[in-house]
């Protein structure tokens, strides 16, 4: 047992995790309500495709990456798929599933129906406070833990006021817009509040059970979110029921499934196999506990918003190039431009930021691919738009191809440590299963 957890009195309803345990299939069950919001999230943008709706997009994605993360923690801790844990987790989902039907209504209620801001905020707020109270079940008996629960629960009372009046704006209280944008601030406010109440208590304030869990929780997450690109290439197209399929969409997608191929090999290929092997070098609690906060759980919210940014301009782009009326020689709208060079430039911006803050290196091709995407803006502009994703799509290509030829010897280094890894983990479960199976 890991000195963090010493003084936690386990039960049958709740056990303890390992340090080597690894994700669940009820988390990655768990997951599944995320690739619902995610799809709601650009869904929507798209259809308030103004700077507003794309900072109410931000806002809510803020809030369902709190919603996830607060499940990860808990899932590092204690086995998720043993005791009662399923059945909270069930109760989760489906206060995270409402979160995500209400997202129409989150910011402005629709008659005929309940009131979308509150539902919102009350399935919010209930998401927090069972992951507060598992938390304070297992704090019982232990001074120290107890006092690391106290934090974690003023800190969700606070936010959860501030969830709760936004939602009990009275709705004449301003014009419409004037509503909207109060709401906005009273969840910006609540944002504020999770982020520096986490600066503000440093990395003493939770224990790092599991760094392979911790580490593959958060790849899966990314994984979720590169296949929201997947999926928008279909629901942005609208052809499968409704409109005709084109060359100029066959092309797009095509384009399309490349930068995510990219995007995919640029992260996973070396980066987050030497993120979770530094993660595990990393012996001192404290360290290690600063370390998953500020590469996973800051860091991976840029990551996962890069392909969703992305997602969202696809969508829109094939959205536009499906319509038989569209013109091989159509330019992309400023908007969409901007939208999907921006996803893939927050996306590269945070490996950049990763490297740093864990392997303490710069990675020069990509911060040059970075700048690269910049300056294609301009030009992307006055090209056609399958000209513009091509030019897109092969600056990604270099980059990602730059970046792995300079990484070569950190990546021949981590790939043969992970591969070593992997094959005595798969030798001890085979000598088990010889001899209790």
């Amino acid at each position: 047992m890991v000195d963090g957890l010493r003084g936690v009195r386990w039960s049958r309803g709740v056990r303890p995790g390992a340090p080597g345990s690894r994700a669940t299939r009820l988390e990655l069950f768990y997951d599944l309500v995320f690739v619902f919001a995610f799809i709601q999230v650009t869904t929507l943008t798209a259809d308030n495709f103004t700077p507003r709706g794309l900072l109410q997009c931000g806002v809510v994605l803020v809030l369902l990456w709190w919603a996830w993360t607060g499940f990860a923690v808990i899932g590092n801790l204690v086995r998720t798929d043993q005791g009662v844990l399923p059945f909270l987790a069930f109760a989760t989902m489906g206060g995270a599933l409402v979160f995500a039907l209400a997202m129409p209504q989150a910011f402005r209620s629709e008659a005929g129906g309940p009131s979308g801001p509150l539902v919102f905020a009350i399935c919010y707020f209930l998401v927090r406070a069972v992951q507060v109270g598992i938390l304070g079940w297992l704090a019982r008996g232990d001074p120290e833990l107890r006092r690391r629960f106290l934090v974690a629960m003023g800190r969700a009372a606070v936010v959860g006021a501030l969830v709760l009046a936004a939602a009990l704006l009275p709705q004449r209280l301003a014009d419409e817009a004037a509503e909207i944008g109060l709401r906005l601030l009273f969840w910006i406010a609540a944002i504020v509040v999770e982020y520096g109440a986490a600066v503000a208590l440093g990395s003493s304030n939770w224990t790092l059970l599991s760094a392979g869990h911790w580490a593959e929780r958060h790849a899966l997450i990314v994984l979720v979110a590169l296949g929201e690109t997947i999926i928008a290439l279909g629901l942005g197209a609208g052809f499968v029921v409704e409109l005709p399929l084109t060359w100029l969409v066959i092309l797009s997608a095509m384009l399309a499934v490349a930068v995510v191929a990219a995007l995919w090999w640029s992260y996973f290929d070396t980066l987050a196999l030497a993120l979770e092997q530094v993660l595990h070098r990393t012996r001192d609690p404290q360290a290690r506990s600063a370390l998953a906060r500020d590469a996973y759980t800051y860091l991976h919210l840029p990551l996962v918003a890069g392909p969703i940014l992305f997602a969202l301009g696809l969508k829109r782009v094939l959205g536009g190039t499906a319509e038989p009326t569209t013109q091989a020689g159509s330019l992309l709208p400023g908007g969409d431009l901007l939208v999907l060079h921006g996803g893939v430039a927050i996306y590269l911006v945070t490996l950049v930021a990763l490297g740093w803050r864990v392997l303490r290196t710069l990675r020069w091709p990509t911060i040059g691919g970075v700048l690269l995407l910049v300056l294609l803006v301009p030009v992307a502009a006055q090209v056609p738009e399958l000209v513009a994703l091509a030019l897109l799509t092969v600056a990604v290509l270099a980059v990602t191809v730059v970046q792995t030829l300079t990484d070569a010897p950190l990546r021949r280094q981590v790939r043969e440590v992970a591969m070593a890894e992997q094959l005595a983990t798969e030798a001890e479960q085979t000598t088990w299963r010889g001899r209790h199976l």
